[in-house]
């Protein structure tokens, strides 16, 4: 084997490289390649025979040979007739190189030395020492404009997936993700002719394929009939929320917002303005009151409410618009959960009944699909679309080309409505499940009927504190969201939390709620 690397060296290198559905030739080319870019391996050293490093991986030679010539053909490995293969230098050459701990000591003491002998030694500094130089790091904390870190918010455990019992919102299900399906539309969309296509920079411009399917395969579910200058992709619903933030609320901007409601959009907007109007939601949603008068912006989430999961009365959805016209306030739809109703007669969005250009809608394509793939829209008049697509631009110019192309062919090939109509169906019985354990078996705590969605609103007995629930809940392998996150104010309630059921099976549901009651009321009895 290469006398730089032992033969045991390269099958740990081996293993680390190891992927699961990665062929042997790809695990092999990014072993070396680490190799080399790690600097395990010098600038002009010999790498071993294909032989050798086939027998010592125990892999077939052929394998290692086409690994070899690939690495060759992208510049990481030189050639050289009857002598072998070498790693290329120029590889590394315009990489910045980076002192060693010992390169930065003698620097540093060099520099002290030579501060020493031009006469800088600090009064007081004994005879013959070198004074330590302070370095002049930024004071960060005096630099900062806003402090998001600081902000009230919903935290998920990073290994929620561990956990026997993971009742958290808006996680990814693997047993109901459509991968034969997506993979599909990935492979059509790596095709030469594709690739031609949506591989160069679209600057402010987005997926005219994809734009089309939302026009006319995604928006008329809801209603909603928008021109394609009406309609710009954003990096998930989150996104869409910071660039209307950006664009339209300033300092004495007032914005209302649903209280319980979303903490992300709660935060996004408190950053641009102090002045935020909790609005108390009942079982209609938002109020039509004299809180709005107030307003320049309402942000609503009337499908289902965030994290009530209260869908608006059509008549009172006719009221809130009546009175952003009268009071001249803008409605921020975010269509939350829309596409998950089991409802075989669907409540239009509010945009589907604006006359007025009163309502700018929020959608996402991802949330129920794969949250990871991060794909929103938003549908708005056509000159504040021009405005967010110029804002976005300077932002991210614009979403993952491949992911809206890929996309585009998934709603196209219908994958996106058989996938809808799997999880409406797969959600509808895990919330029969849910609630009916709750019923029986939590009989202390109350909920909101669940009628669609993937979540369950729970309050349970006066004087329960949700977040100690949630803390022994999850010694015992239950995850739960505490309800206070949701509420604006110092003083929350604290006896509400949100059981998720989008990442858990039917069969696991029963008996996490009869553990959750167990905990729950072991946490009653102690602080009582």
């Amino acid at each position: 084997m290469s006398s730089r690397i032992s033969a045991a060296m390269w099958n740990q290198l081996f293993l680390v490289s190891a992927r699961a559905g990665m062929s042997l030739q790809s695990q092999i080319r990014q072993m070396l390649v680490s190799a080399i870019l790690d600097e395990r391996l010098m600038r002009g050293a010999a790498v071993p025979s294909s032989r050798e490093l086939a027998e010592g991986l125990g892999v077939a030679r052929n394998t290692v040979v086409l690994a070899y010539q690939q690495l060759v053909d992208e510049g990481y490995l030189i050639a050289r007739e009857r002598r072998g293969y070498f790693v290329n230098g120029d590889i590394l050459a315009p990489r910045v190189g980076t002192q060693s701990a010992e390169s930065r000591e003698a620097a540093s003491a060099s520099a002290r030395n030579a501060a020493g002998s031009a006469g800088d030694t600090p009064a007081g500094a004994a005879a013959g020492t070198i004074a330590p130089l302070d370095p002049l790091t930024p004071d960060w904390e005096g630099r900062y404009v806003v402090r998001p870190s600081g902000q009230r918010n919903i935290v998920k455990p990073i290994d929620w997936q561990q956990y026997q019992y993971p009742f958290i919102y808006g996680q990814f299900d693997p047993t109901m993700f459509p991968t034969a399906d997506w993979r599909e539309c990935c492979q059509k969309a790596l095709t030469i002719m594709e690739i031609r296509d949506w591989a160069p920079d679209m600057i402010a411009r987005d997926d005219e394929t994809l734009i089309q399917q939302i026009r006319t395969r995604v928006l008329p579910r809801r209603g909603v009939w928008a021109d394609a200058d009406e309609i710009v992709l954003t990096n998930g619903a989150q996104q869409a929320l910071y660039l209307l933030a950006d664009l339209l609320v300033g300092a004495r901007t007032t914005v209302g917002i649903e209280d319980p409601g979303y903490p992300d959009a709660r935060n996004i907007f408190a950053i641009r303005t102090p002045k935020l109007i909790g609005l108390p939601v009942d079982e209609f949603g938002v109020p039509v009151d004299d809180n709005l008068s107030q307003c320049d912006y309402v942000y609503v989430t009337p499908s289902h409410q965030c994290p009530t999961t209260t869908t608006m009365p059509l008549a009172h959805r006719e009221a809130l618009l009546r009175r952003a016209e009268t009071e001249d306030f803008v409605l921020i739809e975010d269509d939350y959960e829309s596409e998950n109703s089991y409802s075989d007669i669907p409540i239009p969005a509010l945009k589907s009944l604006d006359r007025s250009d009163r309502v700018i809608y929020i959608g996402s394509l991802s949330k129920s699909f794969a949250p990871g793939l991060r794909l929103g829209y938003i549908v708005a008049p056509a000159a504040l679309v021009a405005e967010l697509r110029a804002l976005r631009r300077l932002m991210i110019r614009h979403p993952s080309a491949f992911i809206q192309r890929s996309f585009s062919m998934f709603l196209a090939l219908g994958h996106h409505d058989a996938l809808l109509r799997r999880l409406a169906d797969t959600y509808a019985k895990r919330a029969e499940v849910l609630t009916a354990a709750l019923s029986a078996h939590m009989p202390e705590a109350t909920f909101v009927r669940v009628k669609g969605g993937a979540s369950c609103w729970v309050r349970g007995p006066e004087g329960l504190n949700a977040n100690l629930l949630a803390l022994r809940a999850k010694a015992r392998g239950i995850l739960i969201e505490p309800g206070d996150v949701f509420f604006m104010g110092d003083a929350p309630p604290r006896n509400m939390f949100r059981l998720g059921f989008s990442s858990i099976r039917s069969e696991h549901i029963e008996a996490g709620v009869i553990a959750l009651a167990q905990v729950m009321r072991e946490t009653m009895a102690e602080s009582a």
